[in-house]
């Protein structure tokens, strides 16, 4: 199965975009969403979580109060809003499912399916 992401782009510092990733899961409703990113040279960091229940979240420290993690379960589909942009925002962003339970929520290895990503630059 593969997720589909979209919505980067290039952006000023302090700018918004909307990231959006549409999950063609036959019970979308019951994974674990997130998102996570990567730059040139490093592994692959977790950005941000949703529970199947759509109420339990988790970012990463240094989004906390600017990113947004959503989901409709309607469209399958999965967003990221994400405010006041920062240039160490810039990376190629993944959406990811996975089980329901997750232990580690942050860990890409537990995530099963995944998009191809979106890159999103933001200028100084």
């Amino acid at each position: 199965v593969q997720l589909q992401a979209s919505g980067g782009g290039l952006v000023q510092a302090g700018g918004f975009l909307r990231l959006s990733c549409a999950a063609p899961l036959r019970t979308f409703g019951s994974y674990t969403m997130g998102w996570f990113r990567q730059t040139p040279g490093k592994e692959r960091e977790f950005v941000a979580s949703i529970g199947k229940n759509g109420v339990d979240t988790e970012y990463q420290d240094s989004v906390k109060g600017r990113f947004t993690i959503s989901r409709d379960i309607a469209k399958n589909t999965l967003y990221l809003e994400m405010n006041s942009l920062k240039p160490e925002d810039t990376a190629v962003y993944y959406c990811a499912a996975g089980p329901e339970i997750l232990s580690q929520i942050a860990a890409a290895t537990g995530y099963h399916y995944w998009g191809q990503g979106t890159l999103v630059t933001v200028s100084s």
